[in-house]
């Protein structure tokens, strides 16, 4: 039982740092964890929120005392994420495990390809280029789908918030990562809520992932202001792609 728990918190550590650094919440880490020690997918979604929320939480104080929290942005997209939170913990308890890991490996696989190709282009946009209305109604439809992510799988939905923030808004990941915090803070405490109420955290295992997210938070936010934001987007990038071949190669090798 005590290796179990070291183990937890190493990884909550872990997760947690990356996910402050990069803005993600670090799900992207626990998920794969918890999907290959056997948990269901309501089971994994909902421990993982809650090393994402004790991460996030960390992370939004240490990024609010540094100022670099956009919270009019921020507040705008948590309106159209809460009710995706609320929709993904229904959709947990109707999907098999096998499907959760092959669709969990696509979606990081995709949004890591796009985020690597789409840096290069936000570099030609102008700063002062106005948002269109389809521009808004992508990013709200996107930041609600994102919610629905976020308790689905667990991964508190910063894939998808940062990229928004960085091809909508014109944010820096400087800025953007913070901001994804303060989002992912008050989605994944919705998901859990209504993951409770469907009777589905393992508290054992999300306590000991949240405490060493926790402290993770707070290392990945002191770190991130001493990293260039052109080597911040390509680990996202990255990172994304290599756990999505993972997941998806033990997934499909043992069917």
């Amino acid at each position: 039982m005590l290796d179990v728990i070291i183990f937890l918190i190493i990884v909550g550590l872990g997760a947690g740092t990356l996910g402050s650094i990069i803005g993600i919440g670090g799900g992207i880490i626990i998920t794969p964890v918890l999907a290959l020690m056997g948990f269901s997918p309501a089971h994994i979604a909902s421990t993982s929120l809650m090393a994402v929320a004790s991460s996030s939480t960390s992370s939004t104080i240490a990024y609010s005392r540094q100022a670099r929290i956009d919270y009019s942005t921020g507040l705008k997209m948590v309106i159209f994420s809460i009710p995706g939170s609320i929709v993904g913990a229904f959709i947990s308890n109707t999907i098999s495990l096998e499907f959760f890991k092959i669709s969990f490996a696509i979606l990081l696989m995709l949004t890591g390809i796009y985020i690597l190709f789409k840096n290069s282009i936000l570099k030609k946009k102008s700063n002062d280029q106005s948002k269109s209305a389809f521009s808004l109604l992508l990013c709200y439809t996107g930041t609600f789908i994102a919610g629905i992510i976020s308790s689905l799988f667990g991964v508190g939905g910063g894939i998808i918030f940062v990229p928004i923030m960085i091809l909508i808004f014109q944010m820096t990941m400087i800025k953007a990562a913070p901001t994804s915090q303060l989002i992912l803070l008050i989605t994944s405490l919705i998901g859990i809520f209504t993951h409770i109420l469907l009777a589905k955290p393992d508290y054992f295992a999300g306590l000991s992932l949240a405490a060493g997210a926790f402290i993770g938070g707070q290392i990945g936010a002191a770190l991130s202001s001493h990293i260039g934001e052109k080597i911040l987007q390509k680990l996202l990038s990255v990172f994304l792609i290599a756990v999505a071949i993972k997941l998806l190669f033990d997934t499909l090798f043992n069917l």
